[in-house]
């Protein structure tokens, strides 16, 4: 089911007065005047929507008006994306956009469901998720080798589980290209966790945001982690650079875009804003906590950026000669 979920703000001052051209189109002069939608796609509880909410309500301080998180989870996230890209470019329907809905779906899809270039407007990144690739620990494997030679011996008699096709690509990648596990695909993280916890599945990769209290409580083991650094969250688990797992290039990344046609004003006004959200020492340190490097860019630099990731994305799906069914 589909929740939403109200963060309020009581307003403690005007917006901005916005005189710039293009502004005055979509009665932005004061932006926002109301309350502003956050579309995430995927569901409560996982690692996306967490930071969402994390981000919302540091927004919601910065604009003075109310930042309402909507999720739509489902198709990696691109229920979410149309529904952004369809809505009225005036600031008010935005979207919390992973690089599985703005990268994976265009270029894994047979048929893609849009051109990310041309269906949305880029506002700013938020940063970059953590992610682990863990096991439950009644599976008898305590590094990513052993793990490997377990799938190796016996091919198709184990399960993994995704939540997104960034997590399954990096499992693809993990695997050789190959395809030597059974994938079961879920709308979130925490559903694939429970059945990883209870021993329906054999490996996934997953974000901080669920995998160290497990790990802490001896539940699951996690083997490697996807950041180029090891994570403060769970320092003694190796980098795939450690483990000379070079062919791990996937990078889990978050930004905000608008519907096409955004304003230049309101943009502007937006990425500046979040900039500074993720910048308050309130969200970065529970960003911290969810093992999410939260970090903003200018509407220009967001864009350079995003075109680097859709590059090189595209060439491992290429390389691999990957593409998803649906």
């Amino acid at each position: 089911m589909q929740r939403r979920t109200v963060i309020t703000w009581a307003a403690t001052a005007a917006a901005s007065t916005l005189g710039l051209p293009g502004a005055a189109a979509w009665g932005a002069e004061a932006y926002p005047q109301k309350p502003v939608r956050l579309v995430v796609g995927f569901a409560p509880g996982g690692g996306a929507d967490a930071i969402t909410r994390i981000i919302a309500e540091g927004l919601s301080k910065q604009l003075g008006q109310q930042v309402i998180v909507d999720n739509k989870p489902g198709a990696d996230g691109i229920l979410a994306a149309q529904a952004v890209s369809g809505a009225r470019p005036d600031g008010y329907t935005l979207l919390m956009g992973t690089n599985t809905a703005m990268v994976a779906a265009p270029t894994l899809r047979p048929n893609p469901p849009y051109d990310p270039f041309k269906a949305f407007t880029p506002i700013s990144s938020a940063g970059q998720f953590s992610m682990f690739l863990v096991v439950p620990s009644s599976l008898p494997v305590k590094s990513v080798n052993e793990l490997l030679a377990m799938v190796a011996a016996k091919p198709g008699g184990y399960n993994s589980a995704s939540s997104n096709s960034a997590a399954e690509l990096a499992m693809l990648q993990l695997l050789g290209g190959e395809r030597k596990v059974v994938n079961a695909r879920y709308k979130g993280d925490m559903q694939a966790m429970t059945d990883l916890l209870g021993g329906q599945i054999h490996m996934m990769f997953t974000t901080g945001t669920l995998a160290p209290g497990f790990v802490k409580d001896g539940r699951i083991r996690a083997l490697v982690t996807l950041q180029p650094e090891r994570s403060a969250l769970l320092p003694d688990v190796p980098t795939a650079a450690e483990l000379n797992l070079g062919k791990l290039t996937i990078t889990p990344w978050a930004g905000f875009f608008g519907p096409p046609g955004l304003p230049d004003a309101i943009t502007g006004r937006l990425s500046a804003e979040l900039q500074a959200t993720l910048k308050r020492p309130d969200v970065h340190g529970q960003l911290v906590q969810q093992g999410f490097e939260g970090y903003g860019l200018s509407p220009a630099k967001f864009l350079e950026f995003f075109r680097t990731q859709y590059e090189a994305f595209g060439s491992t799906v290429r390389q691999h000669g990957l593409k998803f069914d649906q």
